[in-house]
C-alpha cells in the first residue's frame, strides 16, 4: 500500500516550531546590535598606538663595560602593548632588565622578557625601575649617537637612538 501523499507539517507543528526558534534568533539579533554599537562608538578601544622618544645611554665609568640605555614610550591607544626585545649594533649584549632592591641597602638586577606598555599612558625607563642593560664593544663618547632597535607585540619594530650621557647620581 502506498501512500501518494507526502509528508506536511501541520500549521500546531510550523507555530510551535517557529516559536522555539524565534527566542534565540531575537537574542542574537540584539547582541549583534548591541555590539556593532558597542565597537561603533569607541567604546571597545583601538588598537595600541607606540612611539618611542629618543633615549639616553649612560657613559660606562671606572673601567667596566657594562650600561644601560632608557627610553620613554608613549602608547596613545586604548590596548595595552608589550616591549618583547631590544637589540642595537653598537653593543655586545642587549637586554631588558629590571631594578630589584634585595633589602639592608643592598640592590641588583634582574633581566625580563618583556614589559607591559600601558594604554593611554606608556613606560618610562629610568636606573631604578626597567631599563636596558648593555655590554659597550668599543668605548663610547659623549653625545655620540646610538642606534637601537625596539620589538613590540602590537606595533612591531621602531628605530630609534640614544644619545651617550653621563650619569647624574
Amino acid at each position: 500500500m502506498s501512500d501518494t501523499h507526502s509528508w506536511r507539517p501541520s500549521r500546531r507543528g510550523l507555530r510551535e516550531g517557529l516559536g522555539g526558534a524565534l527566542g534565540p534568533v531575537a537574542a542574537c539579533a540584539v547582541a549583534l546590535g548591541l555590539l556593532t554599537a558597542w565597537t561603533g562608538s569607541g567604546a571597545a578601544g583601538t588598537p595600541a598606538r607606540v612611539e618611542v622618544a629618543e633615549g639616553t645611554v649612560f657613559l660606562p665609568y671606572g673601567g667596566t663595560s657594562v650600561s644601560a640605555a632608557f627610553f620613554r614610550i608613549a602608547n596613545s591607544g586604548g590596548s595595552d602593548d608589550r616591549l618583547t626585545s631590544v637589540t642595537s649594533p653598537a653593543f655586545d649584549d642587549v637586554m631588558l632588565s629590571q631594578y630589584a632592591p634585595m633589602g639592608s641597602g643592598v640592590a641588583g638586577m634582574s633581566m625580563v622578557d618583556s614589559a607591559v606598555v600601558p594604554a593611554g599612558k606608556g613606560l618610562t625607563m629610568s636606573p631604578y625601575g626597567l631599563d636596558v642593560m648593555v655590554r659597550v664593544r668599543e668605548p663610547l663618547r659623549l653625545g655620540e649617537r646610538v642606534p637601537f632597535v625596539l620589538t613590540f607585540r602590537e606595533r612591531g619594530t621602531v628605530r630609534t637612538e640614544a644619545v651617550v650621557i653621563r650619569p647624574a647620581y
